[in-house]
């Protein structure tokens, strides 16, 4: 059969819808080429955001539309949290919760089968509780050759009263050490230059078996070049994703400023620049320890980027609160801002408190303040490392007849098109 995969949301879904197709692959089915019809179409789905929930049920009548006689299956994590909702969506056959997504491939066998139908009918529903599920599945995906987005956790314990993620993914669970890195080297002989380590809360790597984050980091960096006949002919680097500002010690940062493929490139989520509000979020940590760890990560690497996810506009953040917020980024030598805008979700602590609400309008002012604030800040950080000397690794897209690249510190580049340099490193003046 014909199978074709559309996801949506974080670089973990990424990752794990092409774990599934490479399953439905092995069980001999074929992933559908641009333009054809394909007789399965899987729909991984994002829910962080009301407006996640919306381009998920877009997307859906998208996909119905262009492919009207396929199966239509949605999963992922606003399948996990509303399968109802979605099961109700004309076009949708089947709706498969985050753990029976890493069984897609059973499930396609026994809707081939019609002896197994009438044996055992599959129902349109298939949810589990998330929070009893301990089972951590393994994924990454390469994109355009050249990054490769490893999984390394899954889940959150943190119930931050803003957010249904520990609803959508379950509790934090990992696998071994040993595993990723059979993993990490697995991608590296396919030819992977860069490994993005991905998670829903990477820092609370170990909480399963016992180990630590960095003990993770140190076995990571000591992997083997990709070889033949005993000659390197790949070196790799590695970024590290989103990692809480209570996690990401000093030591973290120490170890990755003397690593040797350890990338200048942090994102922390900071959410809130007001302690206030920090506090209403049900954050583990204050602004003072946010500004101590960007501190501490210019002090020992000045060239470092350093992105930062922003939320505005929740419930409590008053006209104060938020001139101090604004205060406070304009104070931080970040180099970038990922601005998400509140949006009231079902089940969450928030919508309990009695506080003040910001109206949709000032939500959308307050984004396009911080979105400004971000602009001056890459800008700068561009032109702060202009006449430098880098290192860029090239990818296979091509546009208006220019490729791009990134630098290990994440400053983009462009140079007109060579296939040969695709998935290469080069040393370049920035």
């Amino acid at each position: 059969m014909l199978f074709a995969f559309t996801t949506l949301g974080c670089k973990l879904n990424f990752a794990e819808s092409s774990a599934l197709g490479k399953a439905l692959i092995a069980r001999g089915h074929t992933r559908a080429q641009r333009g054809e019809q394909a007789d399965i179409c899987i729909i991984n789905t994002c829910s962080v955001t009301d407006a996640a929930d919306h381009k998920d049920r877009q997307m859906i009548h998208r996909i119905r539309r262009q492919n009207p006689n396929a199966i239509l299956i949605v999963t992922g994590c606003y399948a996990q949290l509303q399968p109802g909702e979605i099961a109700h969506i004309e076009g949708v056959d089947y709706v498969l919760g985050q753990e029976e997504k890493f069984h897609l491939d059973e499930f396609v066998e026994r809707l081939e089968s019609p002896i197994s139908n009438l044996q055992s009918p599959i129902s349109n529903i298939s949810i589990s509780p998330i929070r009893e599920v301990d089972d951590f599945h393994f994924a990454y995906s390469k994109d355009d050759r050249t990054r490769c987005f490893l999984k390394v956790q899954d889940g959150c314990n943190y119930f931050c009263s803003y957010c249904t993620i520990p609803l959508a993914r379950g509790k934090s669970r990992n696998p071994s050490i040993a595993s990723l890195v059979k993993q990490a080297q697995e991608a590296i002989e396919g030819g992977a230059k860069e490994i993005i380590l991905s998670g829903v809360n990477i820092g609370d790597f170990g909480r399963s078996t016992g180990e630590t984050f960095i003990d993770l980091l140190r076995a990571l960096d000591n992997l083997t070049p990709y070889t033949v006949h005993h000659t390197p002919i790949a070196d790799y680097r590695i970024r590290i994703s989103s990692c809480e500002p209570n996690l990401l010690s000093d030591e973290i940062i120490d170890f990755v400023t003397n690593s040797r493929h350890f990338a200048p490139h942090f994102h922390i989520p900071l959410q809130s620049g007001s302690n206030t509000v920090l506090k209403i979020m049900g954050r583990r940590y204050t602004r003072e320890l946010f500004a101590e760890r960007v501190a501490h990560i210019k002090s020992v690497m000045p060239n470092a980027f350093i992105g930062v996810d922003c939320m505005v506009g929740v419930r409590g953040e008053t006209a104060e609160c938020w001139r101090e917020y604004v205060e406070f980024i304009e104070s931080l030598p970040v180099s970038q801002l990922h601005v998400f805008t509140y949006s009231e979700r079902a089940n969450t602590r928030m919508l309990e408190m009695d506080l003040e609400v910001v109206p949709q309008r000032e939500r959308e002012r307050r984004s396009k303040e911080l979105h400004a604030i971000s602009a001056r800040k890459t800008e700068a950080f561009y032109a702060e490392h202009k006449g430098e000397t880098a290192t860029v690794l090239w990818e296979s897209a091509k546009k208006e007849g220019l490729m791009f690249g990134f630098t290990e510190n994440y400053i983009k580049l462009s140079r007109p098109y060579d296939k040969s340099r695709v998935n290469t490193f080069e040393q370049v003046t920035i």
